[in-house]
């Protein structure tokens, strides 16, 4: 928490200084009045200025940007963070060299990130916020591999008349399979098992 001591000849004025050294906004800061201003004798003699504490509240957006650039700092990566807004949430997509280390086998190093940095929002948040962290594009490419194995996988079952069970995946990649395949005629999937082992089945209808 960052909190500075600031001073003025009204409380007023003290809170502007106070917001200007932060450069934020009077929503984004907890004011604790330490001395009332006071006039002093004859309004002269003696006259004492406000004194106020204003503490920062933490922006969850910022907190996320600043743990991500911690890490990447860490792991000695250059990496610009772009934020846009989405209709589910808010998406980071990463920027730089070397972001197959970020992305890692399957995405699996990318979720365990993302999966942390919703946790340190989330922390300073007062309504729940979904990050998505993506990198090179790589989510739309996932969903489209998985998409398209989701097809063949359906066709394999409706040859052999057996169900297909698939690797274990995240929650979001579980829903791709479902959604691909959801008003497919033939065949229904379902997931079975628990966290982090849960797989779907692809069987026949």
């Amino acid at each position: 928490m960052k909190k500075i001591v600031v001073s003025g000849k009204t409380i007023e004025e003290a809170v502007k200084n106070g917001l200007r050294q932060f450069g934020v906004t009077e929503d984004r800061v907890k004011v604790t009045v330490l001395e009332q201003p006071s006039k002093g004798l004859f309004g002269l003699i003696g006259a004492k200025e406000a004194k106020l504490e204003l503490e920062l509240i933490p922006d969850a957006l910022e907190e996320a940007v600043h743990f991500l650039q911690d890490v990447f700092r860490t792991m000695n990566l250059k990496v610009t963070i772009e934020q846009k807004k989405e209709r589910d949430g808010i998406l980071f997509n990463l920027t730089g060299e070397e972001l197959g280390m970020l992305i890692g086998r399957r995405g699996q190093t990318l979720d365990s990130l993302q999966y942390l940095v919703n946790i340190v929002a989330n922390r300073y948040s007062n309504t729940h916020l979904r990050i998505v962290l993506d990198a090179e594009q790589f989510r739309e490419r996932r969903k489209k591999t998985l998409e398209d194995l989701a097809i063949r996988l359906a066709e394999r079952v409706i040859r052999s008349r057996k169900e297909v069970i698939l690797e274990p995946m995240s929650p979001q990649e579980r829903k791709i399979i479902h959604a691909q395949l959801q008003d497919h005629s033939k065949v229904k999937t379902y997931s079975k098992g628990e966290e982090p082992n849960r797989r779907v089945v692809i069987a026949l209808r």
